[in-house]
């Protein structure tokens, strides 16, 4: 496809001014229009080297408001980018609603530049398409615009530029033996770049090539295309906004049967442990799980731990005994409470990607981004389209966590009604208990079989093979506390 591009394109001096002139005053008001209706925006700008990919992106920057964007220049991964899945640090870019995010070249870099300087493996090369495609749809289905501008020349051309800038004595540093070889292996970095666009050209993020020989022509496609991306995106927003129906979330009677089988109904929750056993018990886990903590520190392993569970299923008592033996420095408990108004602000993983654990440590979630599909989906705090995706989205995070080396670890902590309902009486009528019961508390409970249809859905549709659930007998604590010490200990020591 790159070879078959005619980069000779030019265009007359009147026309590229008068057009010019008009596209930027009109990117201005689309910045405006997409503020105005909180469409977030990524710009990502790929291309050969001198292919004018910062004179582009500055040129793109001057007729916006600077209070509405961020231009990231994306360089070698640091050392705590190193230690955590190649995704997370453009997670943490994403622009929220309403905001522009420009990349001078992208995660994008993970299947080129990283490709040929050999740092990439084989494998890890084709597991990064998959991520990416993963990437941009999630982004996409979210409401983000992905615009995507690939800067091409031709070898001669580049040998012309890298010529210029050797000449110059205030450019010349831009030039190096690494610059040269890559005019010289030209050839291999076209057919890289033509594997990379073949592969990630999507309807929901599509690449628009950019003929480069010709500044003033590729100055004016880059503006064209950007000015009609987002003319589309509004456009399209508008008519959404027209037609929207006022869709509940509601778990409806339809819901109560969307699983044949329960998965929660068939769990044994007569299982339990005396509390000589327990004690005994515990202390031989807790010895373990603090040599596991080192153990991972010094091979860079990290560790992620989901709790999920009914209301007084004994999370936090759970919790307590994994990490009470350990060094409080390997180890950080996430407590997750209704999201921020900035978290609100971008895609709802977003806020999980911010928590990822460095290499060699461990986080453990008290909550976590299942309640897009529990708590969000009962409570009507998404549409059903949202949370029906989801399921998905979340299978792909954690699959890019676990191809990463993250150990995942995740608990269904149940117990029934009855136990449910003697532990609310006993926190209601203890003093030093009463802290932890609410109206709310009592509010879920009555809604008890929605709640149990959705568990029962996630439970089936997010156990995978790399990523699958434990359903953690809790009527008894004693028990439930040893299982998920076991649990952990086995996952860890099957890794290591």
């Amino acid at each position: 496809m790159l070879n078959e591009i005619t980069l000779e394109r030019t265009i007359d001096d009147s026309t590229y001014k008068n057009d010019l002139a008009l596209l930027k005053e009109k990117l201005a008001q689309l910045q405006r229009d997409a503020k105005d209706r909180k469409i977030p925006v990524i710009i990502v700008f790929e291309g050969f080297e001198t292919s004018g990919k910062g004179t582009m992106i500055n040129e793109l920057l001057l007729p916006l408001d600077p209070r509405g964007f961020n231009a990231y220049f994306i360089h070698d991964e640091t050392e705590e980018e190193k230690m955590r899945p190649f995704l997370w640090r453009y997670w943490l870019k994403t622009p929220s609603k309403g905001r522009i995010a420009i990349f001078d070249q992208s995660w994008y870099r993970r299947v080129s530049v990283e490709t040929l300087t050999n740092t990439l493996a084989l494998s890890s090369y084709e597991k990064s398409f998959e991520d990416i495609s993963s990437f941009e749809k999630q982004l996409a289905d979210d409401g983000v615009l992905i615009i995507k501008l690939f800067l091409h020349i031709n070898k001669k051309e580049q040998k012309k530029r890298l010529e210029a800038l050797e000449a110059n004595d205030s450019t010349a540093w831009k030039v190096n033996k690494a610059t040269w070889k890559m005019n010289k292996d030209f050839e291999v970095y076209l057919d890289l770049f033509e594997k990379m666009i073949q592969r990630t050209d999507t309807e929901y993020a599509p690449w628009t090539v950019i003929e480069s020989n010709h500044k003033k022509f590729a100055k004016l496609k880059m503006f064209s295309t950007v000015v009609d991306a987002l003319e589309r995106k509004i456009a399209s927003v508008d008519q959404k906004m027209s037609s929207k129906e006022n869709a509940s979330t509601i778990v409806s009677a339809s819901d109560e049967n969307r699983v044949a089988s329960s998965i929660l109904k068939e769990t044994d929750l007569s299982k339990f442990l005396t509390k000589e056993q327990y004690q005994e018990e515990l202390k031989i886990c807790q010895k373990r799980i603090r040599e596991i903590e080192y153990e991972i520190y010094s091979k860079r392993i990290p560790i992620m731990i989901a709790y999920e569970g009914w209301d007084a299923a004994g999370k936090g008592g759970n919790i307590k005994r994994m990490v009470e033996n350990c060094d409080p420095r390997g180890y950080e408990v996430i407590p997750i409470a209704s999201p921020t108004s900035e978290e609100k602000e971008h895609h709802y993983l977003w806020r999980f990607w911010n928590k990822i654990p460095k290499a060699g440590h461990i986080s453990i979630f008290d909550r976590t981004w299942y309640g897009r599909v529990l708590v969000e989906r009962i409570e009507g705090f998404c549409t059903e389209e949202e949370w029906k995706r989801a399921y998905r989205e979340i299978n792909e995070m954690e699959k890019q966590l676990t191809n990463f080396g993250v150990i995942l670890v995740k608990f269904w902590l149940h117990i029934d009604q009855e136990e449910q309902l003697r532990r609310f009486e006993e926190r209601q009528n203890t003093p030093s208990k009463s802290y932890k019961i609410t109206e709310e508390d009592w509010r879920n409970r009555e809604r008890w079989s929605s709640y149990e249809t959705a568990v029962d859905e996630m439970l089936l549709r997010t156990s995978t093979t790399y990523a699958p659930w434990i359903v953690i007998e809790s009527n008894d604590k004693y028990f439930a506390r040893i299982k998920a010490l076991k649990s952990v200990i086995a996952a860890a020591e099957k890794q290591l």
